[in-house]
């Protein structure tokens, strides 16, 4: 009678786990699952999975998985061993070692960002300096007498 079909996130090791707004936790975090937090977590989160970090979420601290989205805020170090995607909304703080990134146009990226290249691994790769926001604007882009970029 009921679908189950639609499920908003992947399942390596069960059921999804969720931080609901309004909800503090302080502490460690390890599971196998995805984790989607729409709360405040200062503390660390390690899974095999997925995290999204909600329009209202916030982490502070250390975060290693597979996949993340982020509309939300995050400040410390953020392993991600495949694709790190951050909506407009996102703030990002800290340090992050990443496969893949994709950054919407208003995020704001305020991080050290290690990427690996093909074949390679987070550990073994150059180091990036990036910052991106509704206000960046890069230089290359018709500014050529070396002035500030504007805000458009």
């Amino acid at each position: 009678m009921f679908s189950d079909n639609k499920r908003p996130m992947h399942e390596i090791g069960g059921q999804p786990n969720r931080i609901e707004k309004n909800t503090k936790i302080k502490g460690e975090i390890i599971s196998e699952a995805d984790f989607r937090i729409d709360g405040k977590l200062d503390g660390n989160v390690k899974t095999s999975g997925k995290v999204v970090i909600g329009k209202d979420g916030y982490i502070h601290g250390k975060v290693e998985c597979v996949n993340a989205d982020i509309e939300g805020s995050f400040n410390g170090e953020l392993l991600v061993s495949d694709l790190l995607s951050l909506k407009s909304s996102a703030v990002i703080e800290g340090t992050v070692s990443v496969n893949k990134l994709a950054v919407e146009p208003g995020a704001t990226f305020n991080a050290s960002c290690t990427m690996k290249g093909k074949g390679g691994s987070l550990g073994n790769s150059s180091n990036t300096n990036v910052s991106s926001g509704s206000s960046f604007k890069s230089a290359a882009l018709g500014n050529k007498k070396n002035e500030p970029a504007k805000a458009s």
